[in-house]
């Protein structure tokens, strides 16, 4: 082949490069400057206006096509590199995690700026109430929207929830592939939403939400969109998982410092009980009394702690720290029990001290087993002298010991004064006993109570005919009916059971005459089988409590003090006026208490007798005149006559 054969051959190649590099050259512009997609017809249709060659044109067809394919790509790169900085911005933003919400608000943006939605939104699941609400919105507008709660497979979300996967929708309402309901299609017609994709939050196998993207037109959702709103739930999904991780670890921080604090205020709450614990030890080794253990523990405490005896104490609060064995508040008052074998000895209290620590609480209580200890070593030291004072009443009962010199010195040894006036109370316990253990057992405690109440008040007391006896002084101003009542209430009060008490008339000279004490004890005992007798159990009485029947009852038969106790104001009045108020009452009562024939048998006006009784009325009372009153006026006048001087 020659040369200029070649050479011609070459030409049309060159040729069509050149062809092609200046069709090229339009498109290049136009990626240069990122023309939009519609920019790359106007090559085109520009040289088929100017009827440019077939050639030409087609070149400029298949640049075309090339330079939208570039375009495309670079496009393409250009999103991913948006898509790629928006999700590490959120990662950044999640590994500096500081407000969950703040986290959650720049996710749920991102992703509706990245796919170009009208409105994004994130719910979760509430896994209490069982279903799904709404925890951050994006481009909502609508109030009801924003407060959507979702039941699970309710809705799009709750379809997505329900099954673990993502799901799109064009036309939300015209989908029948999920649950509608009245409230949420009422809040997705409010918002104007037409086109939804949803993709769940996984943690693990579970879902804890929905991330959503909307529009308010018909869309459809590529591929790559939602994979890219998938990589935003999981970005939403760690956060909420380390913002749990992060609460969780603060709250056990919480929780270890909190725990530090209670450890280091054990440390001092058990260094005081160490220190009382100490204290008490020392207190029972020297012998130290009751008030010795309060005052210890009121420093420990810081507070006042004082004993009390039984009868001194809140009895609700005492009770119930009887039962419990544990220290109870009482207003701003804590009452400990002091107890030993089911008798009740006392208590101590801590006064003004309402917030109290358990362990000051197991404290107080320590100290009132110390305290029971001690008061039992007491008692034990002092049932000596109570057997030593019970043979010394046994002697008196029993007037064994006539000599009232000797009687006076082992009294004296007591602390006992028998010159001074004295009562003779019988005690017996109310209450059936189960069998004879229990019987034995309560008389034991109410002898013990008993030996304890004559020891304070300086008197004797013994077990006697199955029951207990005490010799007690009359202080100046009492009664004997006095005394008995005080007495049934205390030994009450100590043994926790109802306790009877029948006191004799006072008696004197007990050293001088012995056999008082034994006339004295019958008289009790005659009026405790009364109380008994009128079901007055618990009670306590002597023979003038009865009236005339105190006359039955009372060993010397004190008909003076009868007569004196029934009628001594008309008597005296009589003595004092001159009156004839006495006579104008015996005739009353012989004339079956009618006025007309009084005024009769004594000669003198009605208006007279009427008068006379009105005075009675007042000296003796208003129901002078009911039955039970007469009998005993009548007996007195009757007495009365008989023990007056007779007349010559």
């Amino acid at each position: 082949m020659s040369r200029d054969h070649v050479q011609s051959a070459e030409r049309p190649a060159d040729g069509v490069e050149a062809r092609a590099s200046s069709a090229d050259a339009p498109f290049l512009e136009l990626l240069a400057r990122g023309a939009p997609a519609d920019a790359y017809e106007r090559p085109v249709l520009l040289a088929r206006a100017e009827g440019r060659p077939a050639e030409r044109i087609e070149a400029l067809e298949r640049a075309k096509l090339l330079a939208l394919r570039v375009r495309s790509e670079l496009e393409g790169r250009r999103r991913r590199e948006a898509e790629l900085s928006a999700l590490f911005e959120t990662a950044h933003d999640l590994a500096g995690l500081r407000d969950l919400d703040a986290v959650l608000q720049a996710i749920v943006q991102r992703a509706r700026s990245l796919l170009g939605t009208d409105v994004a939104y994130l719910s979760l699941n509430d896994p209490v109430r069982g279903d799904t609400y709404m925890r951050v919105t994006e481009g909502s507008v609508a109030a009801r929207f924003q407060q959507l709660r979702l039941g699970m497979g309710e809705g799009l979300g709750g379809l997505v929830a329900q099954t673990a996967r993502p799901y799109v929708t064009d036309d939300y309402f015209k989908d029948a592939r999920f649950q509608h309901t009245a409230a949420i299609d009422a809040g997705v017609h409010d918002e104007g939403l037409v086109a939804i994709l949803g993709v769940p939050l996984m943690l693990g196998a579970n879902v804890i939400g929905v991330l959503f993207a909307a529009d308010r037109r018909a869309r459809v959702f590529e591929r790559e969109q939602i994979a890219l709103l998938g990589s935003f739930a999981a970005l939403a999904a760690a956060a909420i998982d380390t913002a749990n991780l992060l609460t969780e670890t603060r709250s056990a921080l919480a929780g270890l410092e909190r725990a530090n604090e209670i450890i280091q205020d054990r440390s001092g709450v058990i260094e005081r009980a160490s220190d009382v614990h100490d204290r008490l030890a020392e207190l029972v080794l020297r012998g130290g009394g009751v008030h010795d253990v309060a005052a210890a523990v009121s420093q420990v405490l810081a507070g006042t702690v004082e004993f009390t005896e039984a009868t001194a104490a809140p009895a609700e609060a005492l009770e119930a720290s009887r039962a419990e064995g544990h220290a109870v508040r009482h207003r701003d008052d804590w009452i400990a029990a002091v107890t030993a074998g089911g008798e009740l000895l006392g208590a101590l209290v801590l006064r003004g001290h309402p917030g109290l620590d358990p362990v000051d609480q197991r404290t107080l209580e320590r100290a009132a087993m110390v305290t029971s200890l001690l008061l039992l070593a007491r008692r034990s030291a002092a049932e000596a002298e109570q057997r030593v004072r019970g043979e010394l009443l046994d002697d008196l009962l029993d007037a064994r010991d006539r000599d009232p010199r000797l009687l006076r010195e082992r009294a004296s040894r007591l602390q006992a004064d028998l010159d001074a006036t004295h009562v003779v109370l019988t005690a017996r316990l109310d209450a059936a006993p189960a069998d004879a253990d229990q019987e034995a057992d309560a008389r034991r405690r109410l002898w013990s109570a008993a030996s304890h109440l004559a020891a304070t008040r300086h008197g004797l007391a013994a077990a006697r005919d199955g029951g207990t006896v005490l010799l007690l002084p009359l202080a100046r101003g009492d009664t004997a009916t006095d005394l008995a009542r005080r007495t049934a209430r205390h030994l009450g009060t100590a043994v926790h059971e109802a306790v009877t008490v029948g006191a004799s008339a006072p008696v004197e000279d007990l050293a001088a005459r012995p056999d008082a004490v034994a006339a004295a004890y019958a008289e009790g005992r005659r009026c405790l089988d009364a109380l008994r007798l009128l079901g007055r159990s618990g009670d306590g009485a002597a023979a003038e409590d009865f009236g005339f029947l105190g006359l039955l009852l009372a060993g010397d038969r004190d008909i003076a003090g009868f007569v004196d106790r029934t009628i001594g104001e008309v008597v005296a009045y009589d003595e004092r006026r001159g009156t004839d108020l006495l006579r104008t009452l015996d005739a009353y009562f012989a004339c079956g208490m009618s006025p007309a024939r009084t005024k009769d048998a004594l000669h003198v006006h009605v208006n007279t007798v009427a008068q006379r009784l009105e005075r009675v009325g007042r000296l003796l009372g208003d129901d002078w005149q009911s039955p039970a009153r007469v009998l005993e006026i009548q007996l007195a006048l009757r007495l009365h006559r008989l023990s007056a001087p007779s007349q010559h």
